[in-house]
């Protein structure tokens, strides 16, 4: 006897941001609405309604361009305790259908089903009635995919949003994904796609036509994983907890900043932030890195490591400290500056801390 087909939901919140502001502010409905940071203080878009892409905005675009194609875009400031507020309702429901959910983000999650539905097409109907609690309850639109496996789940939720339910029955895999642009394909990001060009690869069915081995002479052991993933065949388990790799903040400034006093201070904000974070979480930091980026967006990062594990502000602060008086070229006007800790732990004893002196 063969094992059953896996049964994986993948559920994406369609514009979260801006969805949680429209509904919280009625009067903004089905205007192009933003979220994100002032264009006098060089933010960027957080997040679009679906009016505001209409004109070509998307996240991550400077607010001052996002004002230039639509002169009467709506931008609201980020409210991120509102938004976790939502999301914990959202994964509320998730938990309540299955005890195997992955949390991908605030706005996606995976479920696994399998074993908890008599047939596979059940999954379907699973999909569409928490399609509608998240609708009907809550008051968001969610984009859902219903395959096998997560990468092809992932890739159908994307497929008819805002609102859409895709759905990829067993053995459709490899036909579902060969149509679509290869990056498309979870993982393959611009630098991919472009060495894949010059393979004369433009679709994930072209992917799927490149023999393995000539896709691991080009990417080593990554191109067997290619191949495979490809041809829609992924083994990647729904994992319910995920550790925390790194704690991290940083700040664009509205202005260029060249005084050192001032690039000190704002590094001690940072420290205090990245710190009562680690806190939160329980967890103590190895490693301090900083992060520099100047006015021409020549950007760098620097890593400290710590004799023993910190949580402390002040201990990240003189790392982080260290690391910028070594690093920061004095008088160079600095764009954004970031604090990051890495290598995290429970907390040890509060020792006092001693500096390495290794800088990478």
């Amino acid at each position: 006897m063969t094992d059953p087909p896996r049964a994986i939901i993948h559920l994406d919140l369609d514009a979260f941001f801006a969805s949680v502001e429209v509904l919280e502010n009625p009067a903004v409905a089905g205007k192009p609405v933003v979220v994100g940071g002032r264009p006098e203080e060089r933010g960027v878009v957080a997040a679009a309604s679906y009016p505001a892409r209409a004109f070509g905005i998307h996240s991550a675009m400077p607010m001052a361009r996002a004002l230039a194609l639509c002169p009467h875009l709506v931008v609201l400031p980020p409210r991120h305790r509102l938004y976790h507020h939502y999301s914990e309702r959202v994964m509320a429901i998730l938990h309540e259908t299955s005890p195997l959910v992955e949390q991908m983000s605030i706005d996606e999650a995976y479920l696994d089903l399998t074993g908890q539905v008599p047939a596979w097409e059940e999954t379907v109907e699973v999909a569409r009635h928490l399609q509608a609690r998240v609708r009907n309850e809550i008051g968001l639109s969610a984009s859902l995919g219903v395959a096998v496996n997560k990468l092809v789940a992932k890739v159908a939720s994307g497929r008819d949003k805002p609102g859409g339910l895709t759905v990829v029955r067993p053995g459709e895999e490899a036909v579902f994904l060969a149509a679509l642009p290869v990056q498309t394909l979870p993982g393959v990001g611009p630098v991919t796609a472009q060495k894949l060009a010059e393979l004369g690869v433009a679709t994930i069915g072209d992917l799927a036509r490149v023999p393995e081995a000539e896709l691991r002479a080009r990417f080593g052991r990554p191109g067997a994983d290619l191949a495979l993933r490809a041809r829609g065949i992924d083994d990647q388990p729904v994992v319910t907890e995920h550790e925390v790799q790194s704690i991290s903040q940083e700040v664009t400034f509205s202005r260029d900043l060249a005084d050192v006093e001032a690039l000190r201070r704002q590094l001690w904000h940072l420290s205090q932030e990245v710190g009562q974070r680690l806190r939160g979480n329980s967890l103590a930091a190895g490693t301090v890195v900083i992060k520099l980026r100047y006015a021409d967006f020549t950007t760098l990062t620097r890593q400290m490591s710590l004799a023993v594990p910190a949580d402390d502000e002040k201990e990240i602060y003189r790392a982080a400290r260290a690391l910028l008086d070594r690093a920061w070229q004095q008088g160079r006007p600095v764009r954004l500056l970031g604090v990051a800790t890495r290598s995290l732990s429970a907390p040890a004893g509060q020792l006092p801390l001693l500096l390495d002196s290794s800088v990478k």
